[in-house]
């Protein structure tokens, strides 16, 4: 092993701007099994197809339509 490494040549980190955020969430769940099974029929784990759905919903500012009783 060498004492000193030389990175003057090296690329940043493409996956920066991708870095994710680990959050603690209440979900209901059926909503947890409605993922578990959808990505058992798409082949992606749950927490990925989650994020996905939270991603389009963000990018095409879609927002809830929440009537509280």
């Amino acid at each position: 092993m060498k004492t000193e490494y030389d990175f003057s040549n090296a690329r940043k980190n493409p996956y920066l701007p991708k870095l994710k955020k680990q959050v603690t969430i209440n979900l209901d769940c059926e909503t947890v099994d409605y993922f578990k099974k959808l990505s058992e029929s798409i082949g992606i784990p749950y927490q990925t197809l989650i994020n996905l759905y939270l991603t389009d919903c963000a990018k095409s500012q879609k927002k809830p339509s929440v009537l509280w009783s």
